[in-house]
């Protein structure tokens, strides 16, 4: 299974990058091979400064070895090795008019000291962070992933919508990171699910984002916006700053697992801002969002 999915999302990436290269029209993708020293390593592809895309990463990597001290307490285990795959994306558009988007679908598997496999799951979603709302956009976005859950089991899209609306969540701020989409983790087999079917449905989510997403991008990358609209973005990417480096769990993970900085970070968009005490003007289109990502909402 896991050469199977590494495979996948090897492929998962190359389609991506292409098409991602293509809706720009100016920048490409810079490739960065890197290996880790306890074992594995990944490839790392990062667009900067182009016509659409200030800066985006999509990334893979496959990395095993023994697992670290503060994971072994996590998993409640003594001696254990492991094996973890996936692939992370994060774009940050130049317009705030269009979205930021995130998607990770990865696959781990933990072992004896025999080798055995004692344990294997699926984990990733998909989720947008727009910073104007515009409502066929979420509900495209939602459709999209609807459709997916939709062929492997119906109450897949409301159970993953809630975690994702749950999962990214600013709790010191009571207001979500964005308008959601998937989260699941843990994906183990089951009476119901075996792991061919589990790696049926992460691959039928991965290969929805291009759909989910592109379009969106297409239509609002050519909207004019003034400046106190980039400031705006701004001020809500300090926001999506803030759920990474406090909250986020794969970057947590990353960095105790002697993660590879760049490709952690890489998340992180170039220009962000921290007002004091910021509030959007009443009846605005800034507080419009703002009053969507402080209650979540039901889009489809």
């Amino acid at each position: 299974m896991k050469n199977k999915f590494y495979q996948y999302i090897q492929n998962l990436q190359d389609r991506i990058t292409s098409k991602l290269e293509e809706v720009d029209g100016k920048s490409k993708f810079v490739e960065d091979i890197w290996e880790r020293s306890e074992g594995g390593g990944g490839r790392t592809r990062v667009i900067e400064n182009g016509n659409v895309f200030e800066k985006g990463g999509v990334n893979i990597s496959a990395v095993y070895g023994e697992l670290p001290e503060t994971m072994r307490k996590h998993f409640g285990v003594t001696d254990a090795n492991f094996f973890a795959c996936g692939l992370s994306l994060v774009l940050h558009p130049k317009s705030p008019m269009v979205p930021t988007v995130h998607a990770n679908w990865r696959y781990f598997e933990m072992y004896d000291s025999e080798g055995n496999i004692v344990d294997q799951w699926f984990g990733g979603g998909q989720d947008l962070t727009p910073y104007y709302l515009f409502e066929e956009d979420a509900i495209h976005f939602h459709q999209t992933c609807k459709t997916a859950c939709d062929k492997h089991n119906t109450n897949f899209y409301p159970t993953y919508k809630n975690r994702c609306d749950e999962y990214f969540y600013n709790t010191h701020r009571n207001e979500a990171r964005g308008i959601g989409g998937l989260f699941f983790d843990y994906c183990k087999a089951s009476e119901e699910m075996t792991m061919e079917n589990w790696y049926n449905f992460v691959s039928e989510v991965g290969n929805s984002f291009l759909e989910a997403y592109v379009p969106i991008v297409e239509k609002r990358k050519s909207i004019s916006y003034s400046e106190s609209q980039r400031t705006w973005q701004e001020i809500r990417r300090g926001r999506y700053v803030e759920f990474n480096l406090v909250h986020d769990k794969g970057t947590l993970f990353g960095l105790k697992t002697n993660g590879r900085i760049e490709s952690i970070l890489m998340s992180l968009p170039p220009h962000a801002q921290w007002v004091y005490d910021h509030h959007p003007e009443e009846n605005s289109e800034e507080e419009k969002l703002l009053n969507v990502l402080q209650q979540p909402k039901n889009w489809i």
